[in-house]
């Protein structure tokens, strides 16, 4: 890829503050010297979810901060804008609708866990549930493709990031010159959304690592694979545990079950969303169809509610997700956390892991020092909310539902953007996946890629 010469014009920095050596944590700061512009603001999730470096100071004023702009509704993404308001920040959010629905969601449900806990504890807790409802007043939703104009000449759009519902790319431009931000690049094709929109034009690109070493051989059979573990559940007569992110792969869970029902391939059998976060979750799905890809709101349009089924159950209590044990296989749970690190599904694991006609199915990205990555590593025997758990169940994994594109895809994203680019900063990756990354933009297409350092501030022309 040729480099086009460098333009005299403004200067800006970008300042690496989360995201950085690391899947999680989204932060990262541009300044103009006029406005300060902060791009996700996320949890720290490794590390034992990393508890002590989510409560440390932001390495910025939080009340120098101009706007604050959100590329989706996951917690490694959204997870400290209340903490972000609670220290000084009072100015303006910009996300889609989708996103500002699902981040209330999101947060609100996360101060409940983690409320719980510091009562547990006797710790304080991250924010106040007042930070939330700040939060939100300062929200403003704006659709795909709409250009708005910041503070100090910088303008602003968001494109179909694929990656989740109302999932964006940050498109910032300023006196010709245009820094991409991708937040969380969508793996296509996907069984809800459309595939990302491919962003051309610009200049820098801070983009996401976290398949950066990895490719999804399974993407194509995807759908195959889960109707096998289904039908092996059901030869069984066992249990097809299901630990799944409530936002978004539960609702492809849901999805591929109904059209597996739909279509007759397999008999209607007991399945259990063992979630609120979940179940409310997907009637923000139905409530944001439009965003959906045209296929699925087609076959809405044609009368299939196709987050529902024949024998469907929504466990909304404690109480019913107890009960769920009563119910004899074959059956499946699908229950939060995606990473096993809390919810209902440790409940589920603590029950079944144990009993050799289970499955338990990993769908997702499992972060290091999670009992999901303990168990797609191969561990025997765990340690579950103090209890001792012997591992005797099947451990599967299937990449293909993975919402991360891989290698593959984000070296082709970068391809098909444009040869304008003069540096691409890899991020949101574990060490070595950003590495590898960096090293295959290299050699594979001429980039300028580097993977910025944690703290690291980076002067750019912008």
């Amino acid at each position: 890829m040729s480099k086009a010469p460098q333009s005299p014009g403004s200067t800006a920095t970008l300042g690496f503050y989360g995201g950085v050596g690391s899947v999680t944590g989204a932060n990262f700061l541009l300044d103009t010297g006029g406005s300060k512009i902060l791009l996700d603001c996320g949890m720290i999730q490794n590390n034992n979810f990393a508890r002590e470096e989510n409560t440390r100071p932001f390495p910025y004023d939080p009340a120098q901060i101009d706007t604050l702009i959100v590329s989706h509704a996951h917690a490694d993404h959204i997870g400290r804008i209340p903490k972000l308001i609670r220290d000084g920040f009072s100015g303006t959010i910009y996300s889609t609708e989708p996103t500002k629905d699902l981040s209330a969601l999101m947060l609100e449900d996360a101060y409940r866990i983690m409320a719980s806990e510091a009562r547990e504890r006797g710790s304080a807790v991250l924010y106040e549930e007042q930070d939330i409802a700040r939060a939100l007043s300062l929200w403003k939703g704006i659709a795909y493709d709409r250009t708005i104009e910041l503070s100090d000449s910088v303008s602003c759009t968001l494109r179909n990031a694929g990656h989740i519902l109302g999932s964006a790319f940050v498109e910032l431009s300023r006196g010709g010159r245009t820094l991409v931000y991708t937040g969380d690049i969508g793996n296509a094709p996907q069984p809800l959304l459309d595939a990302p929109d491919i962003p051309s034009g610009y200049h820098y690109l801070i983009m996401e690592s976290v398949y950066g070493d990895r490719v999804h051989e399974d993407v194509e059979e995807r759908s195959d694979l889960l109707l096998s573990y289904i039908q092996d559940t059901i030869a069984k007569k066992g249990t097809l545990i299901i630990p799944a992110f409530s936002l978004e792969r539960t609702q492809a869970m849901l999805f591929e079950i109904n059209n597996f029902v739909e279509q007759g391939v397999i008999s209607a059998l007991p399945v259990f969303l063992d979630s609120p976060l979940a179940i409310t979750v997907t009637d923000i799905y139905r409530h944001h169809r439009t965003y959906l890809k045209k296929e699925v709101r087609e076959q809405i349009e044609k009368g299939d509610d196709i987050f529902n089924f024949p024998k469907l159950s929504l466990t909304k209590s404690v109480a019913d997700s107890h009960e769920i044990a009563r119910t004899a296989g074959p059956k499946i749970i699908i229950a939060g956390s995606g990473m096993s690190h809390g919810g209902r599904i440790q409940m589920h694991e603590k029950q079944y892991l144990g009993d050799p006609d289970t499955a338990l199915l990993l769908v997702g990205y499992q972060a290091v020092g999670s009992i999901g990555r303990l168990l797609e590593d191969g561990a025997r025997h765990l340690s579950i909310d103090g209890a001792q758990v012997a591992v005797r169940a099947h451990i599967g994994k299937i990449e293909g539902y993975s919402g991360h594109a891989d290698r593959d895809g984000l070296i082709d994203f970068v391809a098909e953007g444009d040869e304008s680019a003069e540096q691409v900063f890899v991020t949101m990756g574990e060490e070595k996946a950003s590495l590898f990354l960096v090293q295959r933009l290299r050699d594979y297409l001429g980039v300028n890629a580097v993977a910025p350092g944690l703290g690291d501030t980076i002067r750019i022309k912008f």
